[in-house]
């Protein structure tokens, strides 16, 4: 045991080094790499395509504008992005011209059908992607798995099926990485997912199809799950808003993978939109009956919240510094609130905080779940992940090197029992300490991501960055993602908004203020303005 440690620590070390000392001159040789392959995707030309999903219900319903023109104009944007940014797995937009051309006749006969209320489908003729991890009938359901290529989902996951019955429409999936489990989208099936603000970056993962569709207007809203950071990295990287929903409140099933064992209580379904506007309303559908256990009905008054912050997650040996501007972004938030609103936002010194990625790693190792090599296999056997590496090397093998990479380190994790345990003690104080601090009507603004979108590739040096969003997923805390601008190199910042379970009205709340006073989301290609 004590070797396996050792070894533990000498990985860590040497992770550390490759992420710290050589850190300028990794990003030196990848700006090098793609530096003539960057491009910003075509500005949006439609002002369809600049509208929330909540005001294109309304002109859809009062017959200023047809659904049949709104889903022609995003799979018209779609195609035309999907071009530099490769997004799509797969697209129904025959099918979906089809259900937008019903709804434009029943509308247009002034029959009232319950079913299709402004009370029960509150976003008819509303276009939506789903992330291609979720079951929609008739489309690709693989997350990048090779062996599993020709299969094609029979039904509709639950939250699927509430979206279809609040009347929005799907009409492509989006790309993931391999089995949902890496911050970059790609795999050998469905290749790699470009950021639309520069194709050189990524989209993040493993929602990051639904990132790049939303942020280049080729979508308004979107389907996303989130078990490290999986809706808030890819929101944060492609500049829109993500909301990670508290445990329970979103069913989760029919996704691949699906966790096992005590796994799915960091697995969390959520929204992922342009608009703060949208985020509770989206939320409410995919919640269903359970959207009163969060009270989010229930008006929220800023002024009354409780503001705590921290810019950075206090030294983690194994995590990136947070860079300048987006440290310099959560600051202008905070000076705002203190400055102009005169509210008190306490910085808050929490230790345990900067053991973000054992704490999480630990939860995930206690879980009980099904080992990564299980799923890489799609549970005929395990892929031995050592022979995997060997034909990475020489361009035979189907997975690609950050799954196999998970694959063999995995097991290190496992083999330390006492050290998870720790870490999982480690994290309940932390709980306690937060959930006495943040109570019922606080909220924590911590980065989302300590840089902003990588080149393709270069998380490989940085495997340990998502613990800044992974920490939330071992406190099962609701958490909000919200842009705030693009930083020098034209590329989005953010901010996460945390806050207890069930208070998931609180940190949306304050991202709808958030948007108000800095912007929200910006057109890629628009020059820094809406």
């Amino acid at each position: 045991m004590k070797v396996t440690h050792l070894m533990w620590l000498v990985q860590y070390a040497l992770l550390t080094v490759v992420g710290r000392i050589l850190c300028p001159v990794i990003r030196l040789i990848f700006s090098l790499i793609y530096r003539t392959s960057s491009k910003v995707v075509d500005p949006i030309d439609s002002p369809l395509c600049l509208m929330s999903a909540v005001e294109l219900a309304k002109k859809i319903r009062s017959r200023e504008i047809t659904a049949e023109k709104v889903m022609q104009t995003y799979i018209e944007r779609a195609k035309l992005v999907n071009r530099d940014c490769n997004f799509i797995v797969a697209e129904r937009f025959d099918e979906a011209l089809q259900e937008a051309q019903n709804v434009d006749r029943i509308l247009d006969s002034r029959t009232k059908v319950q079913k299709y209320s402004p009370e029960n489908a509150p976003f008819l003729g509303v276009p939506t992607s789903i992330k291609e991890a979720f079951a929609l009938k008739g489309m690709p359901q693989t997350s990048g798995l090779v062996i599993v290529k020709d299969y094609k989902a029979t039904e509709d996951a639950p939250v699927v099926r509430r979206l279809r019955q609040a009347g929005m429409i799907p009409y492509m999936v989006t790309n993931v990485s391999e089995l949902c489990m890496w911050y970059e989208s790609a795999n050998r099936l469905n290749g790699r997912t470009c950021n639309p603000y520069d194709t050189a970056r990524i989209v993040g993962g493993s929602s990051g199809g639904e990132g790049c569709a939303i942020a280049s207007g080729a979508a308004v809203i979107g389907l996303g799950s989130d078990i490290g950071g999986s809706i808030r990295m890819p929101s944060f990287f492609n500049g829109i808003f993500g909301h990670k929903p508290s445990v329970g409140l979103v069913p989760n099933e029919d996704q691949f993978p699906l966790p096992t064992g005590k796994d799915m209580e960091l697995l969390t379904t959520g929204p992922m939109c342009r608009y703060s506007t949208d985020l509770l309303p989206l939320l409410k559908v995919m919640s269903g009956p359970e959207a009163q256990l969060a009270r989010l009905d229930e008006k929220v008054d800023i002024m009354k919240l409780k503001f705590f912050t921290m810019f950075d997650d206090g030294g983690s040996v194994l995590v990136s510094h947070v860079e300048p501007e987006i440290k310099q972004a959560q600051l202008r938030v905070v000076r705002y609130l203190r400055d102009t609103l005169g509210v008190q936002v306490e910085e808050l010194k929490l230790s345990k905080v900067k053991y973000s990625f054992e704490m999480w790693a630990a939860k995930m190792a206690l879980s009980g779940g099904t080992d990564f090599a299980t799923y890489m296999a799609n549970f005929d056997g395990r892929v031995n992940c050592l022979v995997e590496l060997l034909k990475w090397l020489l361009g035979r093998s189907h997975h690609t090197l950050p799954a196999i990479g998970l694959g063999l380190t995995q097991g290190l994790t496992a083999l330390t029992p006492h050290t998870n345990r720790k870490n999982v003690q480690i994290l309940s104080k932390l709980d306690e300490e937060l959930k006495h601090v943040l109570g019922s009507n606080g909220v924590l603004l911590y980065p989302t991501h300590p840089k902003v979108a990588p080149y393709h590739n270069e998380p490989i040096f940085y495997p340990f960055n998502f613990a800044y969003t992974g920490l939330f997923n071992a406190l099962a805390y609701p958490v909000t993602q919200c842009p705030l601008g693009l930083n020098s190199e034209g590329l989005p910042l953010g901010i996460q908004i945390a806050s207890t379970p069930m208070n998931d009205r609180c940190s949306i709340a304050v991202a709808v203020f958030l948007e108000r006073v800095f912007g929200g989301w910006i057109p890629p290609g628009c020059d820094g303005k809406r």
